[in-house]
């Protein structure tokens, strides 16, 4: 391999590490490689669990929301207030779900960055946490 074709080489394995660098800052404290991932257990569990509750409350405002659809759908007759109702108690329960797993999207963001071990590094297999002073 000829001195210009090495230069070459070795600038296109540091691009190679620059681009891995900016998208994982974490290096693994055991290898200091940036092949890692972030595990986001919290996040996943937080997020379905704030869906469950949240459509779940929306449910129980389901009531509410097929009064207001009724009304509103009674502009048409009966068949509109029904429809209206449908669609009033439909929107509560998407809308408590959305809102409950928004929620529990967060808070488990929180967990994992401050309580769980959340980084997995692909090089070693090591699992640890990262703080962050923000």
């Amino acid at each position: 391999m000829s001195e210009e074709q090495s230069a070459g080489h070795d600038d296109q394995q540091t691009q190679e590490r620059l681009k891995q660098k900016a998208k994982n800052p974490y290096a693994c404290p055991r290898c200091n490689s940036h092949n890692v991932e972030e595990l986001g257990y919290g996040r996943r569990v937080g997020g379905a669990i704030g869906t469950v509750v949240g459509a779940t409350g929306g449910a129980m405002t389901a009531i509410l929301g097929a009064r207001t659809g009724a009304a509103v759908g009674a502009v048409a007759g009966p068949v509109g207030a029904v429809a209206g109702g449908m669609v009033g108690a439909l929107l509560a329960g998407l809308t408590g779900a959305t809102v409950g797993g928004i929620a529990g999207s967060a808070l488990g963001d929180v967990v994992d960055s401050n309580i769980l071990a959340n980084i997995h590094c692909l090089s070693c297999d090591h699992t640890y946490s990262v703080t962050t002073d923000d």
